[in-house]
């Protein structure tokens, strides 16, 4: 890539210093960019004064669009402080220099020309209410410089001979973690290669349950105690671990990687919410995973709408519930000892208000019969990919719930405590996104060594490396966005806009990804034998489930618009 006449890709240290300084002048223009379409959508959706709910439905697809834009430019952010990082600690090579000067001539490309919310949708200036004025930052030479030739089929040829010479690595550039950090994930990508990856193919053919053995181990490594304070007999550790953790294990597979989620959920909503007795009863339980614990929230009509939730629970003469209702792509329900259950305990309501969360035990199930448990009854519901946990669709009629067991003691407060933990499930997802990606990059690289086509192995066609590429770059942007998230949540700022970003960002990288890692696959990718084609599968979830990208990207534009 030249600047000023030099090829600042070259691994010398005054010249990389360069490429930090040219991609730190060019931020500003982006930054404009969204100031300006921030400003403009305000100004559309206000009225009396106030962000109006049905403007801001009138005008989705530039309120969506907005979301997007913010989350670019937090990347490009994120990126930058990476690479300032790195260049202070002299760690700053030139994978490094590729990856960040790809990203910046790729995202300020997409800036300006549009960027895609999904394959058929993408947003433009003019969708934002803007027009070729809002881009005059970006007539500056560090901008027309970064767009010209930051991602040029140089770099990115350049690039895949680097990861075919470092194939050894755990990952395709330095991360910019800490020492501890990288041991955790050195001994979970150990735990992943040995112990996960020979068999999750398998496992999702068959559309069977990770072993308990599996599980058995992964409690023994303190995975489901991670976060949890020692005090409570889990290790204390930070989100940032949790996110190294996750995305190693999802790497494997994902099934693997989620198996955790709902211990985390479980956690944070009684370590946000709980009576001093419950945290004390049912934290070291979790953190052991003496009890496993599963998620029920969602119900068939009411999808991402969790205020408008029918399934009640009624309060007994003796004080405790009877819940009845019904739940839906519950995951892991029949060998679980616990629900996280929404139920509505004040029927005059018919929003989030009324509504209370509850700790409902349950007599863990076996294939004979997954639901023994009086007062409910499942069934399975067959998916395409995230196997490993299984789905139900749950029944409860009187399911008896210990009066005890009412989350924080007090009524009408579920709603308020579920939100509490959206910020971790989140930045959780979003890491399980990166490493779904890294494996479709995984296995689309060795594929691309091992194939030959025309005399040559495919890697060397350039439209082949240029795919490898730019699932290192988008990996790496979307890792650094989900490592920023969980370092705002371990210090203790509120961070439900940046995990959002995370999880958005993270989902679509993580789709492209093993879209374009079975496109290399050819043929083979659609066959069920090989890998890609599971990772396919299971990349598709991401973009649903812990809030759709639709969903996620209207909340984050209400929060930019304040």
């Amino acid at each position: 890539m030249a600047h000023d006449g030099q090829d600042i890709t070259a691994e010398s240290p005054a010249l990389l210093n360069d490429l930090t300084a040219l991609t730190r002048a060019a931020l500003p223009a982006a930054e404009q960019v969204l100031n300006l379409a921030t400003e403009r959508l305000r100004d559309i959706v206000t009225k009396d004064g106030r962000v109006s709910g049905s403007a801001l439905d009138t005008n989705q697809t530039a309120a969506h669009g907005l979301a997007w834009l913010a989350t670019y430019v937090e990347a490009l952010r994120q990126m930058q402080g990476w690479a300032d990082r790195l260049s202070e600690t002299g760690e700053f090579s030139e994978v490094e220099a590729l990856i960040h000067q790809i990203a910046f001539g790729e995202y300020l490309h997409q800036i300006a020309g549009g960027i895609p919310m999904n394959q058929t949708e993408i947003v433009r200036l003019a969708d934002l209410g803007l027009g070729w004025d809002a881009l005059s930052g970006f007539q500056c030479a560090e901008v027309q410089t970064l767009m010209a030739q930051g991602n040029s089929q140089a770099a990115r040829t350049r690039l895949v001979t680097l990861m075919q010479e470092r194939s050894a690595e755990i990952t395709v550039g330095r991360t910019g973690l800490d020492d501890e950090l990288e041991m955790i994930r050195e001994q979970f990508r150990r735990f992943a290669i040995e112990k996960v990856e020979p068999h999750a193919h398998d496992w999702h053919l068959k559309d069977e349950l990770i072993p308990m053995e599996i599980i058995e181990e992964l409690a023994e490594m303190g995975v489901f105690g991670l976060t949890i304070p020692e005090e409570f007999g889990g290790l204390g550790l930070t989100k940032a671990s949790m996110v190294v953790v996750s995305e190693e294990l999802s790497r494997g597979y994902i099934g693997v990687g989620s198996l955790g989620t709902r211990s985390e959920i479980a956690a944070e909503l009684i370590l946000c919410g709980g009576t001093d007795a419950q945290k004390a009863d049912w934290l070291p339980k979790l953190a052991s995973a003496e009890i496993l614990p599963t998620a029920v929230f969602t119900e068939p009509n009411t999808g991402s709408d969790l205020g408008a939730l029918r399934t009640r629970a009624v309060k007994d003469e003796n004080g405790d519930w009877k819940i009845t209702g019904n739940k839906t792509w519950i995951t892991h329900a029949a060998r679980t000892h616990v629900m996280t259950l929404l139920a509505r305990t004040d029927p005059e309501t018919t929003d989030h208000r009324g509504l209370s969360m509850f700790l409902a035990e349950k007599t863990p199930g076996t294939d004979d019969a997954p639901f023994p448990t009086p007062g409910m009854t499942g069934g399975e519901i067959e998916v395409l990919g995230y196997r490993g946990m299984k789905e139900y669709e749950l029944g409860f009629d009187n399911f008896h719930v210990d009066g005890a067991n009412l989350l924080g003691g007090d009524e009408g407060k579920g709603f308020k405590q579920l939100m509490q933990t959206f910020e971790a499930a989140r930045i959780q997802t979003a890491a399980r996104a990166v490493g779904v990606a890294q494996a479709a990059l995984d296995v689309a690289m060795q594929y691309a060594q091992d194939r030959k086509q025309f005399g040559k192995s495919l890697i060397e066609f350039p439209r082949v490396s240029g795919k490898l590429a730019m699932m290192a770059v988008e990996i790496m942007v979307a890792r650094q966005l989900t490592y920023f998230s969980a370092w705002e949540k371990d210090n203790d700022r509120r961070c439900d806009l940046e995990a959002g970003m995370a999880k958005l960002l993270g989902a679509r990288v993580a789709w492209a990804a093993a879209d374009n890692g079975l496109q290399i696959h050819g043929g083979n990718g659609f066959a069920t034998e090989y890998k890609i084609s599971r990772i396919l599968c299971d990349a598709r979830i991401l973009n649903i489930f812990e809030g759709a990208a639709e969903i996620q990207a209207q909340v984050i534009t209400r929060r930019l618009l304040g």
